[in-house]
């Protein structure tokens, strides 16, 4: 039985191509892993976040309360935390060419299967494996950003390639919102992803592969002539377990400040993700087909601000912090304004949340480019892990906390919660404005 280091191996360098050939070849292979790690993460989403389209009507069928649902939320978010930094190590040394396929197929055989019961113990042990499967959704893709673009691009890069957050999050909304009515069940919000994602790791497997070494091309840094400063002579060394963990990761201060900071981020971010749509039901009237419309506006509208604000942060010098800073601000704002707008002015709160959207993302993605930032290309998995998993812990408080706020205090006292995360995760990241990447 071959284990999991064996099955998922990097693929081992093939003979260097030509020179003509390389030059023909590189940037081919460059828009396919970028085109591939997205079309691929955004697929991931259609079975992470539909449970939040479905939770309102599931739980109005299977009479699961609000700090039920919350319980559901917050073991998933910690097991995706976990899964992300542990799947984070191991992906730094597998081909994501067989990992992140594996991951898509596990996350749908727990769609599959969430669908088919109505046992609340065994929907939260179910979505608990699903959160930890998703674990093999980013760390894949930021090791082969890492090794097909350079340091001087990945702003602008990872900027294009996190919209695939936004699409797959948004088109979930409407997927999971419409198969609930067209379908006449919960189930199906479960059922029409899982097949998606069935088909997503058929795709990932054929268009995926590993580093450029394995096409016969050479080191990204070579190709770009961008090598970091303190790696020129060893940039292609494979890193020991203890130094992805230790040397690179847990004594590494920078780290630690964008992680924590990135707690509060994701405070703001998931709140109006997962209980957007129920508390627009609830407080403000929306239908179920108009929370399902919140979630889509409130993705899309961090298209284009993701993109742009990669590049600005490329443009400053690598300054993720700084614009991550500025970009907290006006959430701050729109959470005030949706507490103060009154039932029947749907429109504005739809308003507010294009707000949220648009500059949440910017610091959601910078964040991550950060930790990579900090470390080497070698660790990038297990740094970006580290960060995500207190994103995720940062997910499960509110998860549970303001599903507990909600069902026994108000909505109002939930969203004075949000209020306070945002503030904190503002104040951190004062901290990091003057931040460059290392080197």
């Amino acid at each position: 039985m071959p284990s999991l280091r064996t099955l998922f191996a990097p693929a081992p360098p093939a003979p260097r191509l030509p020179e003509d050939e390389v030059q023909r070849k590189y940037p081919k292979m460059r828009w396919q892993i970028l085109e591939a790690t997205f079309i691929g993460y955004a697929t991931f989403y259609l079975v992470r976040n539909n449970l939040a389209v479905a939770a309102d009507t599931m739980g109005e069928a299977l009479l699961y309360s609000k700090d039920d649902i919350g319980n559901i939320f917050a073991v998933t978010a910690i097991a995706y935390g976990l899964g992300k930094f542990l799947m984070g190590s191991l992906s730094d040394r597998s081909n994501p060419r067989y990992f992140m396929p594996a991951g898509l197929l596990l996350s749908a055989v727990c769609n599959f299967a969430f669908g088919w019961v109505d046992s609340y113990s065994v929907h939260l042990l179910l979505w608990t494996l699903n959160g930890f499967v998703q674990g093999m959704g980013w760390p894949p893709c930021g090791r082969s950003l890492g090794h097909w673009y350079s340091v001087r691009e990945r702003g602008s890069v990872f900027g294009v390639w996190n919209v695939a957050h936004n699409i797959g999050g948004g088109l979930i909304g409407l997927i999971a919102a419409y198969s609930i009515t067209t379908f006449g069940g919960w189930q199906y919000a479960f059922f029409v992803p899982g097949v998606l994602a069935l088909v997503g790791a058929v795709y990932l497997f054929w268009r995926l592969r590993d580093t450029p070494q394995s096409e016969g091309l050479p080191p990204i840094e070579e190709y770009k002539d961008d090598f970091p400063p303190d790696e020129k002579e060893d940039h292609e060394r494979e890193l020991s377990f203890r130094e992805l963990f230790v040397d690179y990761v847990l004594t590494n201060p920078l780290i630690w400040l964008v992680a924590i900071a990135n707690l509060f981020v994701y405070v703001a971010r998931y709140s109006m993700l997962d209980w957007g749509p129920t508390y627009l039901a609830e407080v403000k009237g929306a239908s179920v087909e108009g929370g399902g419309f919140g979630i889509f506006v409130l993705e899309f509208s961090g298209i284009a601000s993701t993109i742009l604000m990669g590049w600005v942060s490329d443009r400053l010098g690598g300054r993720r912090g700084l614009v991550s800073f500025l970009c907290m601000i006006p959430v701050f704002l729109a959470f005030a304004g949706i507490m103060l707008v009154p039932e029947g002015a749907l429109w504005i709160d739809m308003a507010l949340l294009a707000v949220i959207g648009f500059f949440i993302y910017p610091p959601v993605m910078l964040l991550g480019v950060a930790a990579l930032d900090f470390t080497s290309k070698k660790a990038v998995g297990t740094a970006a892990g580290f960060v995500g998993l207190f994103g995720y812990i940062g997910r499960m408080i509110q998860g549970k906390g303001i599903g507990y706020l909600a069902e026994y205090h108000s909505w109002d006292a939930a969203l004075y919660s949000i209020l306070g995360a945002t503030l904190i995760g503002i104040l951190l990241l004062a901290f990091t404005v003057r931040l460059r990447p290392r080197g």
